[in-house]
């Protein structure tokens, strides 16, 4: 099932965002073969590892005789690889794009690291932080005076992945199209930089005032988030002029013309936000629900995952699932025509390895060999 049924995808087993990649392709209905290392708990159940549910697992020790040319037998049969390497790594290996596209000219030969396939940085260590940082995205994201703290994995590593996912469609449509495939330099400090032009634009809107913070997180009191009387958070961006006055007339404020008026008065903003800063901590964050959710006030509650997947609007739409004891957020987008399956558990390692070199048609000499190189 799913949207992309029939695609093929070589995923080269690493960190982040090539993971995550794969198990958003597969969601979509991909055939994804994570080439696994071999591990002393193989045998293990790893249900959390969420980001390799619905793939195929084949074990294979890359650096060992043989296993290069096994991957370049599943490359014969594949639309992308996925790898997550350094720059340089999978060359060493046998494995260079070059080489994988001789044997597969209309693959799709993907890279996905931090820094990208060159510049300065590109053979230096770095995390998901550190790609964000240098990207512009952090500075951006900081309130003034604040200790800069990105939210966790989700500007780079998801944001890449998100990448990632887009370069290997696009590459596979082209391919599709003429026959040609190419190599994608997925960076994660590029996506992070890309994921800006929204605020860049607003900045330049506003006079192009690069002051730390104040794009993101300004002092405006209709756009943030408050904590209520039971220690909750709820955040409200009503930052349209109606969705703005039906927020105040919903609170009793829309007489109060200092509220009425406060929303284009950025002087205003800092005792307007003391004043919401006391109100909506006069109540608790399920009684502001009910005043406020549901309606045109751009309002919502600040939710731990274990409470969003009970709500009734992911309850409704089914956001959530839990699989094998883990909960974990189902496939999306969603598709009319061709509908995502329900996520699959995640496979032991190297689960389908003989399933895999069977479809490849390898001897069960070549095979012998193989686990004699200690390649499986």
């Amino acid at each position: 099932m799913g949207v992309l049924k029939g695609m093929k995808v070589v995923e080269i087993a690493g960190l982040g965002p090539g993971p995550f990649c794969g198990m958003l392709l597969a969601d979509l209905g991909a055939d994804v073969i994570a080439v696994e290392r071999p591990a002393a708990n193989a045998d293990h159940p790893r249900p959390s590892e969420i980001y390799n549910r619905g793939k195929r697992s084949i074990i294979l020790d890359l650096k060992k005789p043989g296993a290069a040319d096994i991957v370049l037998q599943l490359v014969e049969g594949a639309d992308a690889l996925i790898e997550g390497m350094r720059p340089g790594v999978m060359e060493r290996l046998g494995l260079a794009p070059d080489v994988c596209l001789a044997r597969r000219p209309s693959l799709v030969y993907a890279r996905m690291t931090g820094w990208g396939q060159s510049g300065p940085l590109a053979q230096t260590a770095g995390h998901d932080p550190n790609y964000v940082a240098l990207s512009g995205a952090l500075w951006l994201a900081t309130a003034p005076g604040h200790r800069p703290e990105p939210p966790p994995t989700l500007l780079g590593d998801v944001g890449g992945a998100l990448y990632l996912a887009i370069g290997i469609l696009a590459g596979v449509l082209r391919a599709r199209k003429d026959g040609r495939g190419q190599i994608v330099d997925v960076a994660m400090v590029d996506g992070s930089a890309h994921m800006l032009n929204l605020i860049l634009s607003i900045i330049r809107d506003r006079g192009g005032n690069f002051e730390c913070g104040k794009p993101a997180s300004d002092a405006r009191h209709f756009a943030r988030s408050y904590r209520c009387s039971d220690g909750e958070w709820i955040n409200i961006v009503p930052v349209e002029p109606q969705f703005y006055a039906e927020l105040i007339k919903r609170l009793g404020l829309d007489h109060d013309q200092r509220f009425v008026k406060g929303q284009g008065d950025p002087k205003a903003w800092p005792a307007l936000s003391g004043e919401f800063t006391a109100l909506f901590a006069s109540k608790t964050r399920s009684e502001w629900c009910g005043l406020l959710e549901g309606t045109n006030a751009c309002f919502a509650p600040v939710l731990s995952p274990p409470e969003a997947a009970v709500h009734p609007h992911n309850v409704a739409r089914s956001v959530y699932v839990i699989v094998d004891g883990v909960l974990q957020a189902a496939p999306a987008p969603r598709f009319s025509a061709t509908p995502s399956a329900e996520p699959a558990p995640v496979p032991l390692r190297g689960a389908h390895t003989h399933d895999v070199l069977s479809e490849l048609r390898l001897t069960p000499q070549q095979v012998d060999r193989l686990m004699k190189s200690s390649a499986l």
